[in-house]
């Protein structure tokens, strides 16, 4: 079966297990390279290891690497501040790009949520870990409801899954985060935090979910919520509700100051998930690192498959 060459840039946790998931799970892709730039990393030991050819000198090795032509698509697992030179290299040699930083150069992609919109751009960019938890919930309470006033998340983390990108990120993340909110998840107003629990044995990752809306019925709301969980859960098997949708009503008498709108009220609802590894190379509590690697993943293998269905043609 045919299948295109991608290569993965950054050789740590994010790029080593998406790395591994493309080798065991890929449909339409195939290692081309793995591209670091820490010749001991554990990362590359393990590519060598699977046959994988290897660079540790960045972007400007892999294009140096005799077989870079045939490379269609690249994930970037480095950070917001170096994704923007790769990815002008890169575009300047006609390379797909996905973008696993909080740079977002390129549309917010969540599978759940927008599928396939923007597969054909030439880069798209995952959002953040957090971003791919949440908003697809954010997103269901929205279809329910009339208006969704605000949004906001909090992603918790074992310390042990933030790597240097992670935590060289952090504003970014938060940044990116409440920009998607708004933006594929519908909210007037969105807010995201990241905490990094440094409790052991490591936790899973949880995420909480609170909104406020107005013109939606209990039950719709919740119907519309277990629906995207199972969406997730497709391609994300650790995604899972931690306890039932909860409800609060925010009457007159007690409204809440959003900032940019003011004095607001409505359903609360609370959401409680938690995102379970399926430990391809991580350890199973690191799930924000796993829903980021397997959504991009199912991003670039549908678009790989497109590709490969219409040369076929």
């Amino acid at each position: 079966m045919a299948k295109l060459k991608c290569a993965i840039i950054g050789s740590g946790n994010i790029g080593t297990d998406l790395m591994m998931k493309v080798v065991h799970t890929a449909r339409n892709l195939e290692m081309g390279a793995l591209v670091g730039i820490d010749p001991d990393s554990d990362g590359l030991a393990r590519a060598v290891r699977l046959g994988v050819p290897v660079t540790h000198e960045g972007i400007e090795g892999l294009m140096r690497m005799p077989r870079f032509s045939e490379i269609a698509l690249v994930f970037d697992a480095t950070s917001a501040k170096a994704h923007a030179t790769n990815n002008t290299l890169l575009q300047a040699h006609g390379k797909k790009v996905i973008d696993l930083t909080p740079a977002a150069l390129g549309p917010f992609t969540i599978p759940a949520v927008n599928g396939n919109a923007n597969i054909n751009e030439s880069n798209v960019n995952m959002v953040t870990c957090g971003g791919q938890a949440t908003i697809p919930i954010v997103y269901a309470v929205r279809r329910a409801v009339q208006r969704l006033v605000y949004a906001e998340i909090v992603a918790t983390i074992s310390s042990r899954s933030a790597g240097p990108g992670t935590r060289a990120n952090i504003d970014e993340f938060t940044e990116t985060t409440s920009k998607a909110i708004e933006q594929l998840g519908g909210a007037e107003r969105g807010k995201a935090m990241i905490i990094l629990n440094p409790a052991d044995p490591p936790p899973i990752m949880r995420d909480t979910i609170f909104t406020l809306s107005q013109g939606g019925e209990r039950e719709a709301i919740e119907a519309s919520i277990l629906d995207m969980v199972q969406a997730v859960n497709a391609y994300v098997p650790g995604y899972r509700l931690k306890q039932n949708v909860q409800f609060d009503v925010i009457g007159d008498n007690a409204p809440v100051r959003i900032p940019g709108i003011g004095l607001a009220t409505g359903l609360k609802t609370t959401i409680l998930l938690e995102v379970e590894g399926a430990g391809h190379y991580l350890p199973a509590y690191a799930g924000n690192l796993d829903i980021m690697t397997s959504a991009a993943l199912v991003t670039a293998d549908r678009w790989a498959g497109a590709v490969l269905a219409k040369e076929a043609a």
